[in-house]
């Protein structure tokens, strides 16, 4: 059933992106940073909390993950570090996707064929 539900919540999330891309005149670079910015102010609001609990993945991976990774890093670094944790606290939630994307990105640089698309 975990399956399915992350599927649901990671399909809705995905599909509300999609029909902002169609419907709006927002570019998706506008459309990826609201979703950032969403996930930081549910988060902060303590309505993704719920999201998460119930979607798993399909919650935390798509880009409101990552902005709900970022604000519960700072929550906690504040908790820990005070106003200090509110400037350090974000990089530390997020640490680990970034240097997954990183090294998997140099990963598959690295073993994959780049070839002329001019041709």
């Amino acid at each position: 059933m975990q399956y399915i539900q992350a599927f649901i919540m990671g399909g809705a999330i995905c599909a509300v992106a999609q029909v902002l891309i169609d419907k709006t005149k927002l570019t998706p670079a506008r459309i990826l940073v609201g979703c950032v910015v969403l996930g930081v102010i549910l988060t902060g609001l303590g309505l993704y909390q719920p999201l998460v609990d119930w979607g798993g993945a399909g919650a935390t991976v798509p880009l409101l993950g990552f902005g709900y990774s970022l604000a519960k890093g700072v929550q906690v670094g504040v908790a820990q570090d005070g106003l200090l944790g509110a400037f350090t606290g974000g990089v530390t939630g997020a640490a680990g996707g970034i240097a997954a994307a990183i090294v998997f990105g140099c990963l598959f640089a690295l073993l994959s064929k780049p070839e002329d698309k001019s041709k």
